[in-house]
This record gives C-alpha cells, sequence and structure tokens, in this order.
C-alpha cells in the first residue's frame, strides 16, 4: 500500500501539469458555452423580473387610478427611475388617456393612449403592458419599456467575465474549484435575497389592499353619513319656515362638512403633505385650555388628570394639529376603557445632557388604565386605516395622524403597553428657545369694503367659481373671472386694474396656480395673489415658496381675512 501511495504521489508532477492544461481548455471551452447559456437564462430572468414589476406597478395604481389622484399616480411613475433600464413608464385612465408617464432623458415617449398587447421586444428594449383592476373592475392600464441590458453593463459584464476566465484558467485545481463553489454559493445567495425582497412586496402590496379595504368600509362609510346630513338637511331647510328649525339645520349641516374637512385632514396629515403653520406653542397652556374640549369628548366614567412641569420648555409646532393628536390619542383610550378610568396627560422636559441643547425634547404622554394592546399589534397602530374596531366604528386614522403630526414636526412617537394595566403613547417634541409670539386679534369681517376694489377670480369649476363670485360680492368686491391661467394672464394685459388675483391651484392647461402666481409677481410686482386648493401637496409647494394659500373648504370670515391681510401687505402670521 505505501509503494502504491509512493508511485501514485510520484506521478503527481506530470498528472498536474497535463490536468493543468486540460482543464485550461476545459475551463476556456466551458466559459463560452455558459457565457451563451448564461445570456439566454439572463433575458429570460430580466423579462421575467419587468413582468414582476409590471404586476407591482399595476397594484399600486389601482387607488391612485381609483380616485383620479394624478399627483399620487405620478409620484408612483417617477419612482421607476431608480431602475436605470427603465426608459418610459406610463399610466392611464379608464378612457386610455394618460394619466401620469416618466421617460428618461433622449428615450422616446410612451404613446398617448394606451392598448393592451402581449409583451414584445422591440430591438433591444422589451415593451408591456397590463391592465389595473380593482376585483372585476378595470381602472386603466400600465405601459412599461424597458432594456435587456445597457452596453455599457453588458461589456462590463463579458469583460469581467474574461478575467474570471484567465484567472480560473491560471489558478486551476484546487483554488478554481473552490473559487466555482463560492461563486455558486454566492449567486444563490443573490436569489435568495430576490426572493425575499419580491416576498416583501408582495406582503406591503397586500397591506395596501388591506389598508383599501379599511377605506372603503370606515371612511366611505363615514364620509356617506356626513352626506346624508347635509343632504337631508338642505331638503328640511327647503321644507320649512320655522326660523329656530332653520337654525339647527344650518348648524348641522355645518357640523357635517366641518367634520368632512377634519377627516380629510387627518388623511392628509398621515401622508405628511398637510402644509403645516407651526408657531411656539406653550404647551402646559394649551394642554389645559383643552378641558372644555375634552370633557364633551369623553364619557362621564372617564376623568382627566393633566400634569406639566412648571418650568416646562416651549415647542414650535402646529397648534391646531397638536390639539388634534391630542384629541385623538384620548379618543382611542376611552374606547380601550369601555366600564370607564383614569386619562393622565403629561408633559416633561427631556434633557439630551448636551450644553449646547442640541437634542433637548419635550415629552408629552397620554396615559390610560385601559385593556391594554396585544404586543403584535403595536407596530401596526400607526398604520393608516388599521383598527381593532368594527367598520363603521372607526377609520384607523386617528393615531395615524399622531404618527404624521409627531414626524412633520421633526419628533417622534412610541407606544408603551401591558395587557391588562393600559397603554401610554408619548411624544417626543423638539424644544424650540424661540420666543412666545405675540398675540394677534382676528381679523373682523366687513360688512361692505369701503370703497370699491376689483379681484380676478381664475377658477375652472363654474360651481365653486359661482359660489366664490357670491361670496366676494357680499363682501363687497367687484370680480372678473378667468377659467384657466393663460386666460387670466391675457386678461391682466389688457386690464391692470386690479387690486388681487384669487387664484385656484389645480387648473386645466399649461399655466398651473402656482405658475401662474410666479409670473404674476415677476410681470406685476405690486399685485398680490392669494391662491385656493384642497389639494395638500399643491398647498405645501406654495407654502414653501411663502405663498398665501387658503385650504378648501372656507368660510366667509377665513376669506375675508386671507384678502385683508393680502391687500394690505400684512405678512403671514408664523
Amino acid at each position: 500500500m505505501i509503494a502504491l501511495a509512493d508511485r501514485r504521489l510520484g506521478w503527481r508532477p506530470a498528472l498536474t501539469v497535463s490536468m493543468a492544461v486540460g482543464l485550461a481548455i476545459a475551463i476556456v471551452v466551458a466559459a463560452f458555452a455558459l457565457a451563451a447559456y448564461n445570456e439566454r437564462l439572463g433575458q429570460q430572468e430580466r423579462f421575467r423580473q419587468a413582468q414582476v414589476q409590471l404586476r407591482i406597478l399595476a397594484g399600486s395604481m389601482a387607488a391612485p387610478l381609483a380616485f383620479d389622484d394624478r399627483s399620487a399616480a405620478r409620484e408612483y411613475v417617477n419612482a421607476q427611475a431608480s431602475n436605470p433600464d427603465v426608459e418610459a413608464v406610463a399610466a392611464y385612465d379608464m378612457q386610455g388617456d394618460l394619466a401620469a408617464e416618466y421617460v428618461r432623458a433622449g428615450a422616446p415617449p410612451p404613446p398617448p393612449r394606451n392598448a393592451l398587447e402581449d409583451p414584445r421586444r422591440d430591438g433591444a428594449r422589451l415593451v408591456l403592458t397590463a391592465p389595473v383592476t380593482e376585483g372585476d373592475t378595470v381602472l386603466g392600464s400600465i405601459y412599461l419599456r424597458t432594456v435587456l441590458e445597457s452596453p455599457t453593463r453588458r461589456a462590463m459584464r463579458y469583460g469581467g467575465f474574461g478575467l474570471l476566465i484567465v484567472m480560473a484558467a491560471m489558478l486551476v485545481g484546487v483554488l478554481g474549484v473552490a473559487s466555482a463553489r463560492e461563486a455558486e454559493a454566492y449567486r444563490k445567495l443573490k436569489a435568495e435575497i430576490r426572493e425575499r425582497e419580491k416576498a416583501e412586496d408582495a406582503l406591503r402590496q397586500s397591506q395596501k389592499m388591506e389598508a383599501m379595504g379599511q377605506l372603503t368600509g370606515g371612511v366611505a362609510h363615514d364620509f356617506n353619513n356626513l352626506l346624508m346630513v347635509a343632504s337631508s338637511g338642505l331638503d328640511l331647510l327647503e321644507r320649512t319656515t320655522d326660523q329656530a328649525r332653520r337654525e339647527r339645520l344650518k348648524d348641522g349641516i355645518r357640523q357635517a362638512i366641518d367634520r368632512g374637512a377634519s377627516l380629510t385632514q387627518q388623511l392628509l396629515a398621515f401622508s405628511r403633505r398637510t402644509p403645516l403653520k407651526p408657531e411656539v406653542v406653550d404647551i402646559a397652556a394649551r394642554l389645559n385650555g383643552m378641558h372644555a374640549l375634552l370633557d364633551r369628548s369623553l364619557r362621564e366614567d372617564v376623568t382627566v388628570e393633566i400634569k406639566t412641569a412648571p418650568d416646562l420648555w416651549r415647542v414650535e409646532v402646529d397648534a391646531s394639529q397638536l390639539e388634534v393628536a391630542v384629541l385623538n390619542i384620548a379618543i382611542n383610550a376611552r374606547d380601550a376603557m369601555p366600564a370607564g378610568g383614569k386619562i393622565t396627560i403629561e408633559a416633561v422636559n427631556a434633557p439630551s445632557g448636551r450644553l449646547d441643547g442640541e437634542g433637548d425634547v419635550v415629552r408629552l404622554s397620554i396615559r390610560d388604565t385601559g385593556v391594554g394592546v396585544a404586543p403584535d399589534m403595536i407596530g401596526r397602530l400607526f398604520e393608516p386605516f388599521f383598527t381593532t374596531k368594527a367598520v363603521g366604528k372607526g377609520t384607523g386614522l386617528g393615531l395615524s395622524q399622531v404618527y404624521g403630526f409627531a414626524r412633520a414636526s421633526g419628533g417622534e412617537v412610541g407606544v408603551d403597553s401591558v395587557l391588562g394595566e393600559g397603554t401610554t403613547i408619548w411624544l417626543r417634541i423638539p424644544r424650540s428657545t424661540k420666543a412666545l409670539a405675540v398675540a394677534v386679534a382676528p381679523i373682523q369681517i366687513r360688512a361692505k369694503l369701503e370703497g370699491r376694489r376689483r379681484i380676478l377670480l381664475v377658477e375652472d369649476d363654474d360651481s365653486v367659481a359661482q359660489l366664490v363670485e357670491e361670496m366676494l360680492r357680499e363682501l363687497g368686491y367687484e370680480v372678473a373671472r378667468a377659467n384657466e391661467g393663460r386666460a387670466a394672464l391675457e386678461t391682466l394685459r389688457a386690464d391692470r386694474d386690479f387690486d388681487l388675483v384669487f387664484s385656484d391651484m389645480v387648473m386645466p392647461g399649461d399655466i398651473g396656480g402656482l405658475d401662474l402666481a410666479r409670473d404674476i409677481t415677476r410681470q406685476w410686482p405690486g399685485l398680490p395673489v392669494v391662491l385656493t386648493t384642497g389639494y395638500s401637496a399643491a398647498a405645501a409647494a406654495a407654502t414653501n415658496e411663502g405663498r398665501r394659500v387658503l385650504v378648501k373648504p372656507y368660510r366667509i370670515e377665513a376669506l375675508s381675512a386671507e384678502l385683508d391681510a393680502a391687500i394690505s401687505g400684512l405678512s403671514r402670521a408664523s
């Protein structure tokens, strides 16, 4: 056995040289074969990835197309820019008209109208289309054009592949086998990572669809109730001459409208697109002033205790959103105590320990003695539309508004809970060293203007324009109307005798409200412009530029105050 082993060891040098040459040739031949095979598999894989990407995008576009939310559609479409292989993406509504598109620089645009077709290759490009559906309802379609592989990436891939061939031919033997095994393990790891990412994307999509179900069951139910109150109130208002009853009906209609506006604001606050109006706030004074509001919102068997530190720091937040956040948490705490209990609202300073005060925060906590929250539910409390209540009993927007408020204010929010003992929801809001703003007396609505002033109203919706014109005339203004931005500029060039331009922001045509305001400021610097919109993203963009924005829906008192401030040149309160 020893002699046999010695003979085998003696053959090893010659055998190693032969193996090196043969292995090098085999590696080169195998490499070219593998390259062709990988090229075919790569194209199949890229085709499959494009189909998965198309399905995910089609699922994400259901809500924007269903609600005709062009801004959200553009956000989803523009998100595809992160993939360098995507040349063009477009979303079309159910009539086949273009709703949103993304085109990479230098690439041809997508067709203006989409026609569903089978996947096809267009040279080095792959073109795919898919319908956007909700159940059996077709809401629109998606168009995707992607490059199978760029020349640079292909050159890099084959260059690296050639380098690996040379290295494998040189190393051969054990090192070559080890390298191949390592490469195989790495490929499998990447495949597993891709599969996990796909599974996570599918889970997120499932959660979105669940959220949409919550939305239709909760928000739509609440809005139908509000519309019922308003519609029935108007019917009864026409049928009665009793002044006291007419006043009660008008109050009910107004409350329904205000509740609808508040519900919309809760939706927008979670998305952090509501244009906040930050001001320096004394939290202690705000909390102590909420006793009456909390008493009306909670049951008689729920007691509230408010404790604030005597030297409590100031914060810079939207005061109304702060109160809404506290009220939402308190209402959730009330619902968690069906047999009654106690809610403790406490605000204390939480110093960071740094000499410059950086990182100092005010910790606001709302603690209840309710049933508590299960550990597996805590992570979902701030999700939009998530609620443990029955359909119609809650929208799941209360705590998501709290989350949106905290993040938009530069702070954070969290939950501590023990089943059977209660829950504490806390907010950490950055400290402000600014002085409190001096209170300004509210501007009162005038009966009529002293002297006639002219306003150019820019509004594309005839129904809205008619009502706004009536409000402006009631305030004593002379009103001229343009139905879009370009017509407004033509009117101003022909007749500059206007004291103010009051314009909607989202309008048809290539000149929106914000573009119109910029053009007016550039051409007629002394002419004030007040913008109005119910669309939060547009309001936020205008507010960031320092423009005056009156958020819909608004009352005639708010309209009067905003126009007075604009004409008199008063700066917007911070």
